[in-house]
């Protein structure tokens, strides 16, 4: 065992293996443009969709179950599905991912919505604003940490799915765990393993930090009381 992270210490430091087309370097940037594209196409998917079942209290039921079964899907199978029918490029691999991510987003996005106080709302209401304006400045904000924790848990298993981009002959990291299962290289496929472990943490702490920078913590009983909204003479 010592000396199996003997060598990977030194697989992963090794200057020719940050080298190339088949580096650390390359294959990194790779996993990380199939990750974050295919979080964005999800959020911006299902974040309309968990504002809006959460602020109208309607097709709730639908939305979350229709989203839900991407979650079923087997991933793999559906790669090797939209492969057969679409041919070779990566659309088959971003179908996966973007199924894969839309339920935790719509999911913890309605979740924070339904969890506004209503109180809350009537009271914005009852200070003149309307129906967008209790949205975009009421439950929005308030339901923000849990529509964040949404995205956070989408990201992290895109990140860790991403290497079945390798499975259709794409890049990623998840090249050095196929290419060292085909080479019987245990060495390379624990290295591409502990890289996107890796990956999936820096992003995960790095939406942390973008969270408590753009919504910051109030201090108790600041900030409660929704402002009205500006009028013009």
């Amino acid at each position: 065992m010592y000396e199996l992270f003997k060598d990977l210490g030194g697989w992963l430091v090794s200057g020719a293996q940050w080298s190339g087309p088949d580096g650390i370097g390359h294959r990194l940037a790779e996993h990380l443009q199939y990750s974050l594209l295919a979080t964005l196409i999800a959020a911006a998917i299902a974040l309309p969709v968990g504002l809006l079942i959460g602020h109208t209290g309607r097709g709730a039921f639908l939305a979350i179950n229709l989203s839900s079964f991407g979650r079923a899907l087997p991933t793999v199978g559906l790669v090797v599905l939209v492969f057969l029918a679409g041919g070779l490029s990566m659309t088959p691999v971003y179908v996966a991912l973007v199924a894969l991510a839309v339920p935790a987003i719509v999911t913890n996005t309605y979740a924070g919505m339904t969890a506004v106080d209503p109180e809350v709302k009537d009271a914005a209401r009852g200070q003149g604003m309307r129906g967008h304006q209790v949205l975009l400045q009421v439950e929005i904000p308030l339901a923000m940490p849990l529509i964040m924790t949404g995205l956070r848990l989408a990201l992290i298993q895109v990140v860790a799915t991403a290497t079945i981009a390798a499975y259709v002959s794409f890049g990623g990291l998840g090249r050095y765990v196929f290419d060292g299962l085909a080479q019987r290289d245990l060495v390379q496929v624990l290295g591409g393993a502990v890289l996107v472990a890796v990956v999936a943490v820096v992003l995960d702490l790095a939406l942390a930090a973008l969270h408590r920078v753009l919504f910051p913590l109030r201090p108790a009983g600041r900030g409660a009381t929704p402002r009205p909204p500006r009028t013009t003479a």
